[in-house]
């Protein structure tokens, strides 16, 4: 069953920015019909971070109405590297290194998507269709279609141009990521391209193309380019990185507190969009919360992200310590139980096992800068081992930095 009030949605939540026929869009999705679409990503890191997951939230939305989801990892594109607002070439990627990344992201996508039942999410890959292409034949075929002075005089570019560091290899980005719809849309039916507004020119080219190649050939292409509003902080920069670096959504590339208080430095202005983004609550609550107590609207907001990205378990655990953020000696620090035997257990494994710390290499960093206390005194030791008899009373004080703090309580 189709969910024909998807367009209504997506306007209501603020969801939808820019779009290449707004009107056929809308006619679209309140057809009944079930259509196909994809968003595209380069693999160029073995993560995502908060700010990456815009597009999926909106995907996980066109899922649940009964859409097609498909995602493009750009194997291919990420050999060359989206110029888009760069002020230098990005480094060239190994293929190993882009086909590792491509595994691990395919992880985290699953917080968003879901890859099995009748209507599953389905990941592609242009390397699959570019490794065979002639170059000369996709001159010929797909080139001729573009031309340079209003490639150049695109925003995608501009920032490459002022440099004066624009090459032809970066030149070649845009043709490649706009023959991937065309190629999505003959091969898999999708209508629909969508992403963040940052892409809005790579989008609106493969439209472009399609219309040349109708013309050209006499096809019936049927394609349309949508973009979302990206999160930006108020120094005009894409959200999803803080002063203590990135909001990742991986577990193990940050500890559940760090992950809580990532969102709490969230923008005011941001706020209203994150709730509509991440969560599925009215907007018209939403609109309250946010004009109500903005630090209130805040903490609500970190935790139901938390909950959403990492479970309730995570943000409960992140909610209390950060309750108890300016705590004296942790004495209303959050607890965690613990079984241990007469053996005891490694540090490292004990910070990591807390989620004081988001994972063993973590804490083993923290403990070689000297950030983490037992019992108030910083230790140095990775290969330290904590049992029963470091415990008083029960429990033993673990602290990480000047604020964070848990307190372990034996079973």
């Amino acid at each position: 069953m189709i969910d024909t009030k998807l367009f209504n949605t997506l306007k209501e939540r603020g969801l939808l920015y820019q779009c290449t026929d707004e009107e056929a869009l809308a006619k679209l999705l309140s057809s009944g019909e079930k259509i196909s679409l994809y968003e595209g990503t380069d693999p160029t890191m073995d993560s995502l971070h908060i700010g990456h997951c815009v597009p999926y939230c909106i995907l996980r939305r066109f899922q649940q109405a009964g859409h097609k989801v498909y995602l493009l990892m750009g194997g291919a594109t990420a050999c060359i590297g989206d110029p888009s607002g760069r002020n230098e070439a990005r480094q060239v990627m190994g293929k190993d290194i882009i086909a590792t990344n491509i595994a691990k992201i395919k992880d985290t996508l699953k917080i968003f998507l879901d890859f099995e039942g009748e209507n599953k999410a389905e990941i592609v890959n242009n390397a699959d269709w570019f490794s065979g292409y002639d170059y000369i034949d996709f001159m010929r075929e797909v080139g001729v279609h573009f031309n340079i002075n209003e490639m150049l005089s695109n925003e995608i570019y501009a920032n490459r141009i002022k440099e004066g560091g624009l090459s032809f290899f970066e030149l070649g980005y845009m043709p490649m990521q706009a023959y991937d719809f065309v190629h999505l849309n003959k091969t898999k039916g999708c209508k629909l391209e969508w992403g963040g507004a940052d892409q809005w020119g790579n989008i609106a080219a493969g439209v472009k193309l399609a219309r040349k190649l109708n013309f050209a050939d006499g096809g019936k292409r049927e394609m349309i380019g949508a973009t979302n509003p990206l999160l930006l902080t108020p120094e005009g920069k894409k959200m999803g990185k803080t002063e203590k670096g990135a909001i990742w959504i991986d577990k193990d590339k940050i500890s559940a507190y760090d992950f809580y208080q990532g969102v709490y430095q969230t923008p005011d202005a941001c706020v209203e969009m994150m709730f509509a983004l991440f969560t599925d609550l009215p907007m018209e609550e939403i609109r309250g919360l946010v004009a109500g107590d903005i630090v209130k609207a805040k903490k609500r907001l970190c935790f139901e992200i938390t909950k959403f990205v990492r479970g309730e378990e995570d943000a409960i655990l992140a909610q209390n310590m950060s309750e108890n953020l300016f705590t004296q000696g942790g004495d209303n620090a959050p607890e965690f139980e613990l079984a241990l035997d007469e053996n005891g257990i490694n540090i490292c494994d004990l910070l990591a096992t807390t989620k004081l710390c988001s994972s063993k290499s973590d804490a083993r960093r923290m403990i070689e800068g000297g950030a983490i206390s037992v019992k108030g005194e910083k230790i140095g030791d990775i290969a330290l081992i904590v049992t029963p008899a470091d415990f008083e009373n029960g429990s033993l004080l673990l602290k990480k930095g000047k604020k964070n703090f848990i307190k372990v309580v034996l079973k």
